[in-house]
């Protein structure tokens, strides 16, 4: 189960992950935020 979360990104940021999303490789913001912060984590070996 996945709990929601609320976050504010700057509009900027925001522009480019757009454009990412409209590459199809994710489904919606929340799948991209998700797939980033895993990485980030597994980069940093938490």
């Amino acid at each position: 189960m996945k709990d929601p979360v609320s976050i504010t990104v700057d509009k900027e940021l925001l522009a480019k992950l757009d454009l990412v999303l409209e590459d199809g490789l994710f489904r919606n913001k929340s799948h991209l935020f998700e797939y980033a912060v895993k990485k980030l984590i597994e980069e940093m070996k938490f």
